[in-house]
């Protein structure tokens, strides 16, 4: 990468780690900082903890195609306006619905999609793949980030102070969207990051991708559920204060991390990804039951920790999954319906976990995360085995309707391509291919400026 694709790079990982932990530095205290508020109780907690996943996920592909129209920066200074607004609204919050209501307007700045689609304009073809993987790595970031922070912040300054903190991030993200990010005056629309209406039927239709987005629904819904209840329980079971709680999620998320590698490389390396998954799923099901029977801390943190190394497992193969079986050209729409059901289901975990434990106790919640992941398990054992395929892109020169007519020709009869859209109007060709038996020598000559 040059400086300016560098620069532009770290202000969007930062810009995305600052959203997130906006969202996310709440989670873990919520269920108990909330329950002073004027009107609480369990399942308007619940529904204050995943509310903001509804409106990112009826919001999240419009945004990114408005983008389009009005301009990529455009749109994500409104978002992350919306945002602060909302958390100005969540900071001076006396009671709960008002709670519920900022947390909408929170989740209302749906900048996911538009910026993946500036960091496409703003990053060579060459650099793409790079580009995103440290943005992937911001958003993870933040996750555990938030997980730990949470509580040592929450002690310092409240749950106002938290909010606060997520307006702070978010004028930050402003500037740097501003400041650090070069304008672009006529910006590219690319199909490997942006949503197309033209392909959200065909993304929606397709089996296998409706598998993962059902299984990445289920996975947020769960944790959203589980820390409905889980700080709590800490408190009132375990007497372990909130402020304590911090050092609890600190070595469960590093030991989760290390736990995850294994499957992970079993996964992607060794071709065995069906296995794994299935494997994860009876992990997260058998953990989430079990943990109301944890008779010491140390139990249920060992128990805290097989669900998060399920979790983080997945998190990390189901996009590679989505990647892999979208549709060729069309992968920034598959993209942006797996993340419309991954907001979806903190939404629906939120409010299902709030509603299960004010009517079935923390029983209720357990229960049915351990049950849905192990029903999960079963279907996901009857899927075919993904393939291992990899996807490529390469710009073209200006060809006429015969050398475009020609090159598709010659690109499907190359031994491990197995799928081929040509652009003309973006100039790219979109491949997907099989490294295994892939003819390298025979796509290099055709493509000099394809990258493998």
């Amino acid at each position: 990468m040059d400086l300016l694709e560098r620069r532009s790079v770290l202000a969007l990982a930062l810009i995305y780690l600052f959203r997130m932990l906006g969202l996310f530095l709440i989670m873990p205290v919520i269920s108990v900082a909330a329950d002073g508020l004027t009107g609480a109780d369990a399942a308007l907690i619940g529904t204050a903890i995943g509310i903001y996943g509804l409106t990112q996920a009826s919001l999240q592909i419009p945004m990114g195609m408005w983008s389009d129209k009005i301009g990529r920066k455009r749109v994500i200074i409104i978002g992350l306006l919306l945002f602060a607004v909302g958390s100005l609204i969540c900071a001076n919050a006396s009671n709960i619905n008002t709670l519920i209501v900022g947390r909408a307007v929170q989740g209302a700045g749906a900048i996911a999609s538009t910026l993946m689609a500036l960091l496409s304009d703003v990053t060579r073809e060459q650099n793409r793949t790079k580009a995103m993987a440290i943005v992937g790595i911001s958003i993870g970031a933040s996750f555990m980030l938030s997980l730990v922070l949470g509580p040592w912040i929450f002690a310092l300054v409240g749950l106002s102070g938290l909010f606060y903190l997520s307006f702070a991030l978010s004028l930050l993200g402003i500037l740097l969207i501003i400041f650090a990010v070069p304008n672009i005056v006529q910006h590219t629309f690319k199909r490997d990051t942006t949503p197309s209406l033209k392909a959200l039927g065909l993304v929606l239709k397709d089996s296998k991708l409706r598998f993962l987005n059902v299984s990445v629904l289920l996975l947020h819904a769960s944790l959203m559920a589980l820390f409905v209840t889980v700080p709590n329980l800490l408190i009132q079971q375990f007497d372990l204060p909130l402020s304590e709680h911090s050092w609890l999620y600190l070595a469960i998320m590093g030991f989760a991390f290390a736990g995850m590698l294994p499957l992970v490389i079993i996964a992607e390396s060794k071709g065995k990804t069906k296995g794994v998954l299935i494997a994860v799923m009876i992990l997260l099901g058998l953990s989430s039951i079990l943990l109301q029977w944890a008779p010491y801390l140390w139990v249920f943190g060992v128990l805290l920790w097989v669900y998060f190394v399920g979790f983080n497992s997945l998190e990390a193969v189901l996009p590679s999954l989505i990647s892999k079986l979208a549709p060729v050209g069309y992968r920034g729409t598959a993209m942006g319906v797996f993340s419309t059901h991954q907001f979806m289901g903190s939404f629906l975990g939120g409010v299902g976990g709030g509603w299960l434990l004010q009517h079935h106790s923390n029983s209720g919640v357990f229960w049915v995360v351990g049950v849905v992941f192990l029903a999960w398990s079963l279907v996901c054992a009857i899927q075919p085995a993904p393939r291992q395929l990899s996807s490529l892109a390469f710009s073209l020169p200006n060809m006429t309707d015969e050398e475009v007519t020609k090159l598709a020709d010659q690109l499907t009869q190359i031994q491990g391509v197995e799928g081929m859209q040509i652009f003309k109007d973006e100039q790219t060709a979109y491949l997907k291919v099989d490294k295994k038996i892939l003819d390298k020598d025979a796509l290099v000559r055709l493509a000099p400026q394809v990258r493998l």
